[in-house]
């Protein structure tokens, strides 16, 4: 079988071996055999494996592809393949989430979102529930200015207007793709000021975005695959 040294695998997907002992050190692979004087030497299924990391991690997040890992180097084979299935759903939903918020954008009546009929005024629990978000992140971009409350007169709480749910909902879809909370403010400046069509390029950005992950995602997953392949056909 053919076999490798740490550099010529590191030269060939553009790591430094620093990066592959870290997969090694973080039990993803498979155990690497050592020559008499303890030097380590691959095989062609560790080139699989780093290979195979390397393609997950354009796609998906840091813990999702550790576990994945992990899970082929224990045979559970099937679970792995359903972890990953299940990111490519999230994808889907987010895609369908800035899709349906874009057409919120565009509709000057916006009295309901999802089938539920608007409140004027509604406590924190309300609209972190329509917007799909945790309180406390609403929280956090009232203390950045994204967004303003008033406070009810009889117990103090915050109570937030369709305007300003509006802009969580704008929030909450661009947060991944608007990293700078100065963008995030101009942006919802514009929507202040009926500029519908610099938020409508960001949704487009957003969406793009999503769709050439899930583009990563799939090359990851035949990556995946392969490795699979490769290792139920060593243990068979």
């Amino acid at each position: 079988m053919e076999s490798y040294t740490p550099k010529q695998i590191a030269k060939a997907l553009n790591v430094s071996t620093t990066t592959l002992r870290r997969y090694e050190e973080q039990d993803l692979i498979p155990v690497v055999p050592r020559t008499d004087s303890n030097h380590r030497f691959y095989k062609s299924i560790h080139f699989q494996a780093f290979t195979t990391i390397r393609a997950l991690l354009k796609g998906y997040n840091i813990p999702i592809v550790y576990e994945v890992m992990r899970m082929i180097k224990n045979s559970r084979f099937e679970e792995a393949v359903w972890i990953v299935n299940e990111q490519q759903f999230h994808i889907q939903v987010e895609i369908q989430r800035v899709e349906e918020i874009l057409t919120m954008i565009q509709n000057a009546e916006f009295t309901q979102y999802k089938n539920v009929k608007l409140n004027e005024c509604m406590s924190i629990g309300e609209a972190a529930k329509i917007a799909g978000v945790n309180t406390s992140a609403i929280r956090h971009w009232e203390i950045e200015g994204l967004i303003n409350s008033e406070r009810n007169n009889e117990n103090g709480y915050r109570l937030y207007s369709i305007p300003e749910l509006r802009k969580i909902l704008i929030i909450s879809s661009l947060r991944k793709t608007v990293y700078y909370i100065e963008n995030m403010k101009k942006l919802l400046n514009d929507l202040d000021t009926q500029k519908y069509d610099k938020i409508e390029r960001s949704f487009q950005f957003a969406l793009e975005n999503l769709n050439n992950q899930l583009f990563l995602q799939l090359k990851g997953i035949a990556e995946l695959m392969n490795y699979i392949h490769f290792y139920q056909g060593l243990n068979s």
